[in-house]
């Protein structure tokens, strides 16, 4: 076998507005210098991390993984993804670690990971939502902003299992949403209680009133370490994951005390079943280092960057 996001209340406006966009940065040092080449976009992978560091491991790596395009939809309500979400963090897989069998017989591992050493194993930018039956005339107050929030850990990651049924890995997410009425810790989901996204590259085995969809594993590549270090690259470069088989959760924390949670709920039919709501991730590009030593991932980062 093969191993393979008109009201009075300004000041609330003005509040949400610098929460979605921030305020201007200070100044900043000099920037350090930035892996390149087949490890461009691995800075933040945490190679300091003693899990990674675990003797016992066979397998330790990096990915980035950057998203540009793609939907969310939500009963009815479809949210076009207009900017980039972009994913690191490391990985590790131990001697005799899990793995997965797929239904033509190849076997791929199942990596456990390790959150961004800058902490932002998730980034993304704030998306206009409508607000259904409501004319947009005013975005902020007759529209929401919604930012997508990391809501737990990855888990089960499967860098491999392109083309095949199984996700790619679980994503736990919650749905920041900025409005003028609804306050600053207005969400859907939660960490308790988050969305969990399986995307895959082959085809979804939804409950209905869903139908089955395929994504795509774009172009694979793989590379060499080109300072004669151990390490190797799997590049998937525009690449479509999709789930459809998506739950998603009631909205909190909107409103005084939660007293407009009912309001999110009642017009985006929250809690939303599986089988009524998509989510397409396209135009993704990841790569994954792997590398069956931690000094030699390293030294082959370090040697990359300029």
């Amino acid at each position: 076998m093969r191993s393979k996001r008109v009201s009075a209340a300004t000041a609330v406006m003005a509040a949400g507005i610098l929460a979605v966009f921030g305020t201007p940065a200070s100044a900043q040092p000099a920037a350090a210098a930035k892996p390149t080449g087949i490890y461009a976009g691995m800075g933040n992978c945490p190679l300091s991390s003693p899990v990674l560091a675990d003797p016992g491991n066979q397998q330790v790596g990096c990915v980035i993984s950057v998203t540009r395009g793609g939907s969310v939809t939500i009963g009815s309500t479809t949210v076009a993804l207009t900017q980039p979400i972009t994913l690191q963090f490391g990985v590790y897989w131990p001697a005799s670690g899990p793995t997965v069998e797929f239904p033509d017989g190849t076997i791929a591992n199942v990596f456990s990971t390790v959150p961004s050493a800058d902490g932002k194993t998730l980034t993304s930018s704030p998306l206009q939502v409508p607000i259904p039956g409501l004319a947009n005339f005013l975005p902020g107050v007759t529209s929401a902003f919604a930012q997508v929030e990391l809501a737990g850990p990855i888990t089960e990651f499967i860098p491999l299992a392109t083309g095949e049924p199984a996700p790619v890995f679980r994503l736990p997410i919650k749905l920041h949403l900025f409005n003028a009425l609804f306050g600053l810790r207005c969400y859907i989901g939660s960490n308790s209680s988050p969305i969990v996204l399986g995307p895959t590259t082959g085809t979804t085995s939804p409950p209905p009133p869903n139908v089955p969809i395929t994504g795509d594993a774009g172009v694979i590549d793989l590379a060499s370490d080109p300072n004669g270090f151990g390490a190797f690259v799997v590049s998937f470069s525009g690449a479509t994951l999709v789930d459809n088989s998506v739950r998603v959760p009631v909205a909190n924390g909107c409103g005084i005390g939660g007293s407009l949670d009912w309001v999110i709920n009642t017009v985006f039919g929250l809690p939303a079943a599986a089988g009524r709501n998509t989510v397409v991730f396209s135009q993704t590009d990841t790569s994954l280092a792997v590398d069956s030593s931690l000094g030699d991932l390293k030294q082959a980062i370090a040697a990359s960057a300029h």
